[in-house]
């Protein structure tokens, strides 16, 4: 009998999950498979109580659920608690364990890129889920301020006052500064937008994004330019899957197989994205 995993959130048609999730099952001959579920917020109490009548074994959590979700799971752990978000979810017999793993991820992506966080002033855009993870990494990282700013600044406030960390209005974005900037938006998604310009991107050193189609979002090109380093945003995503599937499997998958598999995939989804690249940086 084949185990069931997946994803939820809304959209999840660009997920890449599954393609690393199923290749993973594959090579250690685990019989499981791993789909996508399109789960609308106003429908997301009774997919969790789906998850239950129907025996999935666990799920990946993604915007805009990974808040929401927390009040109708059975438990959840420390670290999620203490992020405020969760994002993995585990079926113990029937009961729904939530935790995070996408502070992991964050902290991976930076440690592959040889990076350290400590004592850096990071920037961070957004106060979604992603974002609160970001934040508790770069704090377990030892980052010496953290500053978050957000569209809707009341919600940035919110976070702030749970991190004890700073909270500016989106308005004030073009004086940001700092060490590390870090894209946890939606803007970029299959766009060539970018939420900053090249003059806020050239008071930083190293510049991430968590927006990964397209593979070099305008972010990341302006950064490029400006000879920073940069991190896309496959990093974070590969790193928080291959601790969801040691959670889900008690075992470890194939790491560089599963990069590959997300890095040859993502560049077959950006091809209709190929006539505007020369505009990317405009």
């Amino acid at each position: 009998m084949y185990k069931v995993y997946g994803i939820i959130g809304y959209p999840v048609s660009h997920s890449l999950s599954p393609v690393m999730h199923n290749l993973a099952f594959r090579e250690l001959r685990v019989k499981a498979v791993y789909g996508a579920f399109p789960v609308k917020p106003e429908d997301l109490s009774q997919a969790i109580r789906g998850v239950k009548a129907l025996g999935i074994s666990g799920l990946s959590v993604t915007i805009p659920h990974k808040v929401e979700v927390i009040n109708l799971l059975d438990e959840i752990d420390e670290k999620a608690k203490e992020i405020g978000a969760v994002n993995t979810i585990i079926n113990r017999e029937g009961s729904l364990f939530g935790t995070n793993t996408d502070w992991i991820g964050a902290l991976k992506a930076f440690q592959e890129v040889e990076v350290s966080l400590s004592g850096k002033r990071v920037v961070i855009l957004g106060a979604g889920g992603a974002s609160l993870a970001i934040i508790y990494a770069m704090i377990t990282a030892g980052a010496k301020e953290i500053v978050v700013y957000n569209r809707t600044f009341e919600k940035a406030k919110e976070v702030a006052e749970r991190f004890s960390v700073l909270a500016y209005p989106w308005e004030a974005l073009y004086d940001a500064y700092g060490d590390i900037l870090i894209n946890a938006t939606s803007v970029g998604l299959k766009s060539f937008d970018s939420p900053v310009a090249k003059e806020v991107v050239s008071r930083f050193s190293v510049v991430m994004d968590s927006v990964y189609i397209p593979l070099e979002t305008k972010l990341l090109a302006i950064a490029k330019e400006e000879n920073k380093i940069t991190i896309d945003g496959l990093k974070m995503l590969l790193y928080q899957g291959v601790e969801q599937f040691k959670l889900w499997t008690s075992l470890m998958p194939p790491v560089e197989k599963m990069r590959e598999a997300i890095y040859r995939e993502v560049l077959t989804m950006e091809v209709d994205f190929a006539p505007r690249k020369g505009d990317k940086t405009a």
